[in-house]
């Protein structure tokens, strides 16, 4: 009698879980249905538009492809040889390094300031926050035009400002300098963003508990404002990052897509783009565009590994 009831349960629980696994099946199927057809369009645009010339790439980046097409024969890892020998690529890859040193720390701390002006000013917090935002919505061929006319020596407004007739566009020591300063102000706004929304979500009570202990207002910002933005700063950071070492526009039209005084403004970005369509070397164009694809990826990741790590961490 056990037995039989033993067997009778056993098969009413495989029913039962046959009849959960197709009704799962079921769900998926109408979740895929109704879902499906709303992202593929996506998916479809990806793979034609990112997935596919990634592999082009990739496969051009191991033969000695021109723009024209023609002639194209397999050289392995020639390419790449010759990346890692050719002086300009890394004199190309310093000039994207030094402009991100540059940039970055400079975004980080004015969209901060900006955040926390805009955060506590009573009167007009519209204006200020459309002020600060505004730039940014402006195309990269504006922002280099704009720049190139106030950094002029005679009749640019930054030397009217500051009584200086510095050329600042022709000489080696100012001309990324220079490029810096059109990327802050035209970059800082989309930071600023990120920075606004966390900090108007920092419990008021912090404040007030720490200002009756007779915390200073710098003393506020930097124990309770700095570490909950600690997550957030993280973030702009990495983005900045990895946007600066792309830089390309603002450089190539303020000097009229040159490389700047002495070779001195040339990026990665711009380097590949001469290799490619200057001197229709579109195989060890790819090449090179891998080699900083790579040095991104490795960015990437090392953000997520702290991320993660930190994470972890805090858990423990």
């Amino acid at each position: 009698m056990s037995s039989a009831t033993s067997t009778v349960a056993a098969t009413t629980l495989r029913l039962r879980a046959t009849t959960a696994a197709d009704s799962a099946r079921v769900r998926w199927g109408r979740r895929f249905q109704h879902g499906g057809w709303f992202v593929a369009p996506f998916f479809v645009l990806y793979g034609l538009f990112v997935l596919l010339p990634v592999v082009r790439g990739l496969y051009l980046s191991f033969t000695d492809a021109n723009i024209s097409g023609d002639h194209t024969d397999f050289v392995g890892l020639d390419n790449y040889r010759e990346a890692f020998k050719d002086d300009l690529v890394w004199n190309s890859l310093w000039h994207s390094v030094q402009f991100t040193l540059y940039v970055v720390p400079c975004i980080v701390v004015v969209a901060l300031l900006m955040a926390l002006i805009a955060h506590h000013t009573v009167h007009f917090k519209w204006l200020w926050r459309l002020c600060f935002f505004a730039p940014f919505l402006l195309p990269s061929a504006v922002i280099g035009n704009l720049w190139w006319w106030l950094f002029q020596p005679t009749n640019g407004m930054v030397n009217h400002v500051l009584g200086l007739t510095t050329p600042w566009l022709t000489q080696k020591s100012t001309a990324l300098l220079a490029v810096v300063v059109a990327t802050l102000w035209w970059t800082v706004g989309f930071s600023f963003l990120l920075f606004l929304a966390p900090l108007q979500n920092i419990p008021q009570h912090l404040y007030e508990a720490a200002e009756l202990d007779g915390a200073n207002a710098f003393q506020r910002m930097l124990h309770i404002t700095v570490p909950n933005l600690r997550n957030i700063t993280g973030l702009v950071i990495a983005l900045q990052i990895l946007a600066s070492l792309q830089v390309f526009d603002q450089a190539v039209v303020m000097y009229q897509f040159g490389p700047g005084p002495e070779e001195s403004t040339r990026t990665f970005v711009q380097y590949t783009l001469e290799q490619g369509f200057t001197s229709y070397r579109v195989g060890y164009a790819s090449a090179i565009s891998f080699v900083l694809f790579l040095i991104i990826a490795a960015v990437a990741l090392g953000r997520m590994w702290l991320l993660r790590s930190r994470e972890e961490g805090i858990s423990r």
